[in-house]
């Protein structure tokens, strides 16, 4: 299991490697880029728990990025150290006073960096701050955003959840779980860089419930987003077989088997356009709601969708000739009476035999 992603940015090719290769081997995942631009586009793609920053770069300075991050909604809180060759006191005065959570100087001992990376990611966990699990803001960071959004004039919030996820987890280990959480994590960033705006807050809230803040006229583009490409392609982590039959075989309790079906998304949508909301309990509240709302007219969608094909065989199966079952007022359906008498002015109904075809033939035989 990772201990992180760490995104490292730093122009000097034998130390971004050699930071690569330690890290690498202590169980972090590692993020290298060499420019400040691409350093900023890739935090926005994929939050890291923590950013490694040199000073001097080829396109911009560390204090810059810096600076950037933490006036940014969504990459405020990630803890940054500063790691450059500037040892003048002014330079790590002006790197602090920028709200970075540490900095050292080259050449520096391996051992005290990862020490004080190690105890930057934890303190940023202890807090509450981040979910260590998704590197996404979590608990109090959550609520600070909540309290700041109401302030405005407009907003958007999405309460996200993940249906079927216990099953899922129960089969296959809490490893797994953990990845899907990363997946689904990764999966609402790329699509809030794409249909929303840089301001747009992502959150944690804990276990299989996600958060989105956004504006009204995007929030709608990422819910159905996020719907189409999260049912379609949380599918690649279930085995083979699992997705072939549509589900998960579970205990059920009573020493047999049910069937939990494949993993969904389901996203309860409030703004500030529905009504007044003067408290965050409020919020969560109704977008909650929204969400069971949004999740049962689903349900029933699909139920009504299954419920026609499952009457159309039913009624193919009937259709074939009707069962022989008597009707007094039916002649046509009514067993025929034994004592049938010919007559000259009635013609034999063609789908019934003769009668006297019928006498002729015992007499024969006997």
């Amino acid at each position: 299991m990772s201990k992180g992603r760490i995104l490292v940015c730093e122009d000097d090719n034998d130390i971004s490697n050699m930071l690569k290769i330690y890290f690498t081997g202590q169980g972090y995942d590692m993020e290298m880029t060499r420019r400040g631009e691409d350093a900023l586009k890739t935090t926005q793609q994929q939050l890291p728990q923590l950013i490694i920053l040199d000073i001097n770069l080829p396109d911009m300075d560390g204090y810059t990025i810096c600076k950037t991050l933490r006036t940014t909604t969504r990459t405020k809180h990630i803890p940054i150290i500063f790691l450059t060759q500037k040892d003048d006191r002014s330079d790590r005065i002006a790197g602090l006073e920028l709200g970075a959570d540490d900095y050292i100087t080259k050449p520096f001992d391996i051992e005290e960096l990862r020490l004080r990376i190690q105890n930057a990611i934890a303190s940023a966990e202890r807090m509450g701050l981040t979910d260590p699990r998704s590197g996404l803001p979590s608990g109090r960071l959550i609520e600070e955003q909540l309290r700041e959004m109401l302030r405005r004039s407009e907003w958007a919030y999405g309460d996200i959840r993940l249906n079927a996820f216990e099953p899922f987890r129960d089969k296959y280990g809490f490893v797994s779980g953990d990845e899907v959480l990363r997946f689904t994590a990764m999966l609402i960033s790329e699509i809030v860089d794409e249909h929303g705006g840089a301001e747009d807050f992502i959150g944690h809230a804990g276990n299989d419930n996600f958060v989105v803040i956004s504006k009204p006229g995007q929030i709608e583009k990422i819910k159905e987003a996020m719907e189409k490409r999260f049912n379609e392609e949380v599918k690649s982590h279930y085995s083979f077989i699992d997705r072939e039959q549509g589900g998960i075989k579970i205990d059920d309790g009573y020493g047999g088997e049910k069937m939990a079906r494949l993993m969904t998304i389901a996203v309860g949508v409030i703004s500030s356009k529905d009504r007044e909301f003067t408290d965050i309990r409020e919020v969560t509240e109704a977008a909650a709601e929204a969400r069971r709302k949004a999740q049962q007219q689903a349900n029933l969608a699909q139920q009504t969708g299954a419920a026609p094909t499952q009457k159309a065989v039913q009624t193919t199966a009937a259709t074939p000739p009707p069962a022989p079952v008597p009707s007094p007022s039916s002649p046509d359906t009514a067993q025929p009476p034994e004592p049938v008498q010919p007559t000259g002015s009635t013609p034999a109904t063609p789908q019934q035999p003769d009668p006297a075809q019928k006498t002729d033939t015992p007499k024969t035989v006997l």
